[in-house]
């Protein structure tokens, strides 16, 4: 397993100290975020961020992110190409794009009709700079893109397939009731648990993803053991939003334990 770091699961750690904490727990590399507490890069340059990951042995899987993508608009169209520019600057392999989550454009035909507005909007852009966009399907039933199927079936109608890759998200994967996987269409999963166990689905929400151990309620081993057995050979990110989880005052420590848990896990599986 490919081990990855989200910044948003240490949004404390400024981004050198994010590259070493990923650097210590064997990560193959990161995603950066401009929607934390802290300017992208701490204000450096991209190509000098990018010059630091490497030094560091550190690819830079993806910046995130672009929201709402599919309320497709100039303004929107001028955030993606700013996008687009910083991660070419960085050496980033990947943009990341978020749907609009809010209740609004949910009915069928209309959310479809979005997303294929902005993806066919996105991809020439994609494709002039040589780039991959991720698009991250969200389970909560306010989300106006909740299902993998849906977001695959568009890319492949626009011939999309090799500039755009889907996101499979654990959380969000098991919110929206799914149980098809893509491995050959994933650019990246991400990984956190739900442990609380008086949460319902439709109550779980971001704040609740904190590290995966025992008490994981999202299955998180079945998903990723069935996409490493389907092919799937990219990076497993961990992406926790939960208060408690920034809080840890040794991150290293805990997230390290969990990693180890999800590999015994794994193996076990696989036996």
């Amino acid at each position: 397993m490919k081990t990855a770091l989200n910044h948003m699961t240490v949004p404390g750690l400024d981004y050198v100290a994010f590259l070493d904490l990923a650097s210590k727990l064997g990560c193959a590399g990161v995603e950066v975020r401009n929607d934390i507490d802290q300017p992208l890069f701490d204000g450096r340059s991209p190509a000098d961020a990018g010059r630091i990951a490497q030094d560091k042995g550190l690819s830079l899987f993806g910046v995130s992110q672009v929201y709402p993508f599919n309320d497709w608009s100039a303004e929107r169209e001028d955030a993606v190409k700013a996008l687009i520019g910083i991660a070419k600057e960085a050496g980033a392999d990947t943009i990341s794009l978020i749907p609009r989550n809010d209740g609004t454009a949910l009915g069928n035909g209309e959310r479809q009709a979005n997303l294929r507005v902005a993806l066919r909007a996105i991809l020439p852009l994609l494709q002039d700079a040589e780039l991959i966009g991720l698009v991250e399907p969200l389970g909560f039933q306010r989300s106006s893109l909740r299902h993998k199927a849906e977001l695959v079936d568009t890319i492949r109608s626009i011939g999309g397939e090799t500039h755009m890759r889907i996101v499979h998200d654990t959380f969000h994967h098991t919110l929206a009731e799914e149980d098809t996987f893509f491995p050959q269409m994933t650019g990246i999963v991400h990984i956190s648990g739900v442990v609380d166990p008086a949460l319902t689905l439709g109550q779980m929400e971001d704040e609740h993803r904190v590290l995966i151990d025992a008490s994981d309620r999202l299955g998180n081993i079945d998903q990723i053991a069935a996409l490493l057995s389907a092919g799937y050979d990219g990076p497993v990110s961990y992406e926790c939003f939960s208060p408690e989880t920034h809080a840890l005052t040794d991150p290293y420590s805990a997230i390290r334990r969990s990693f180890d848990f999800i590999a015994s896990e794994l193996q076990a599986h696989a036996a």
